[in-house]
């Protein structure tokens, strides 16, 4: 049996974004669902996904 995954959680331990993997931005083997997430918040900035609380 194949099993063929479309939408994963960010990768984010903060964040509640899922996010398809088509769309995902993939960093250290891992997916995200947006830049900040993927770069560690360096920029102290979120996801800006509404009602999402992350920021690293």
């Amino acid at each position: 049996m194949t099993m063929t995954i479309e939408m994963v959680k960010c990768a984010c331990a903060d964040c509640v974004c899922i996010v398809g993997t088509d769309a995902a931005i993939q960093a250290e083997g891992r997916m995200f669902c947006s830049d900040s997430c993927a770069n560690h918040h360096e920029d102290s900035a979120g996801c800006e996904h509404g009602g999402c609380p992350c920021h690293g």
